[in-house]
């Protein structure tokens, strides 16, 4: 069957389209992929894996078209980064 394999970081974006036994799982596409050589920064042991959106785990059974996403964490510069604490805004 055909899944996909997505990841991205900062200014890198990789999306595989790979085929895979029928019987796979999240982590045996992520194998599979090679995207683990590409990004040897990944952990799959800490980050997390979902399919469409959707959290997973990384030994749950994939369906044909589905597209595993492996997730990083979010960091942003608070320098960089307007305020939502809502001063300044009108409720109006």
């Amino acid at each position: 069957m055909q899944v996909g394999v997505a990841y991205s970081e900062a200014g890198q974006q990789i999306w595989l389209n790979i085929e895979v036994p029928d019987d796979s799982t999240a982590r045996e596409a992520i194998e599979r992929s090679g995207i683990l050589k590409s990004f040897p920064a990944i952990d799959l042991e800490t980050q997390k894996v979902g399919v469409f959106g959707k959290l997973i785990k990384p030994d749950a059974a994939l369906k044909p078209g589905d597209r595993v996403e492996i997730y990083r964490a979010i960091t942003c510069d608070p320098q960089t980064v307007p305020r939502r604490d809502g001063a300044g805004e009108d409720d109006e």
